[in-house]
């Protein structure tokens, strides 16, 4: 009796497992291609979503633009009853407001990133950070509720008084501090806005400032370099994207919030004359005025809306360009 042995060669043996690959490399190109659209599709919805809200602001303000054009960025008056509109006064306490806020913010916020990531002991350095970061956790209604009712009294008896005493009388500057001293206006909204954006600013500084290198912290320490020397030198060099996104995502907050300046602004319609003045911004003004607005007085509120995201995008505009001046100054 014979025993037939049927031999396979290796290119019948390699079919299955050539099929087997191919078939693998098929799914793994189609799992790719699915998610490289599913996340095209993400970003397009937000982009779609941004594009509907710039095109619906500006539909809706068009008749108020069409009788002022460009007058209504400077012009100054707000009458609602004669119907004689302008942004002037709400642009001019917006960016007062915001300004005051991050003079006030950024230095702080800088100060503690770097305390949390070059000299804070280590025991300290959770709690502190967590104890920052839960301030942005409050919200704004909170702030101005504390705005209104305990820090606007104590800053009109303990700061506005005094200072007016001793300032109002000296000779260019004098005027900064006229006013009021009832603990409303222009800088108290900005000192209220500086607490709200210092946790924002002061967490992307940190997170950012510990991104750098060990390595390189270490080289500089080795070459005899201070802490001040190593932070100017060699962390805010490497971390210069991150500081100037940061700066501009506490801005960005300073000039959108409503509740907290609505609450300690003041909300009168005139242009400021010192810090001391009650003043209005385009968020407050919208949020005191939009619930009992009609017809060309809504067209104004959206005008005010569109105004602001345009000044948005302006500073964000502005500070991609000094990223990319800064990069191509260091040669990258």
């Amino acid at each position: 009796m014979s025993v037939g042995i049927t031999m396979t060669s290796p290119s019948e043996a390699a079919a299955p497992t050539n099929t087997r690959m191919l078939s693998i490399a098929r799914k793994q190109r189609l799992q790719d291609a699915l998610f490289h659209r599913i996340t095209q599709l993400f970003s397009l919805l937000v982009l779609v979503a941004l594009m509907g809200i710039i095109v619906s602001l500006f539909i809706n303000a068009l008749p108020v633009l069409q009788k002022f054009g460009a007058r209504f960025i400077w012009y100054v008056e707000w009458d609602i009853i004669n119907e004689e509109f302008g942004a002037a006064i709400a642009i001019v306490g917006t960016m007062a407001s915001a300004g005051i806020a991050l003079l006030i913010a950024v230095p702080l916020a800088f100060g503690i990133a770097l305390f949390l990531t070059e000299t804070c002991p280590p025991w300290l350095r959770r709690p502190l950070g967590t104890a920052i970061e839960l301030l942005a956790a409050v919200p704004s209604i909170i702030y101005g509720m504390f705005g209104l009712f305990v820090f606007a009294p104590l800053f009109a008896d303990y700061f506005q008084v005094p200072v007016q005493k001793l300032m109002s009388g000296m000779p260019l500057i004098g005027f900064l501090f006229g006013g009021s001293t009832n603990g409303m206006g222009i800088l108290a909204a900005g000192i209220v806005l500086a607490f709200m954006v210092l946790p924002f600013v002061a967490a992307v500084m940190r997170d950012v400032f510990e991104i750098v290198p060990p390595i390189l912290r270490e080289s500089a320490y080795g070459l005899g370099c201070t802490t001040w020397e190593v932070v100017r030198r060699v962390v805010l060099p490497y971390t210069q994207k991150g500081v100037i996104g940061g700066v501009m995502l506490g801005l960005g907050r300073a000039l959108g919030e409503t509740m907290a300046v609505t609450f300690v602004i003041g909300n009168a319609n005139r242009m400021p004359t010192s810090l001391f003045s009650p003043g209005t911004s385009i968020a407050s003004t919208l949020a005191n005025e939009f619930g009992e607005a009609a017809d060309f007085h809504i067209s104004a509120l959206f005008a005010l809306g569109f105004l602001l995201f345009v000044i948005t995008f302006i500073v964000l505009a502005l500070a991609k360009w000094m990223i990319v001046r800064g990069e191509k100054a260091k040669g990258l």
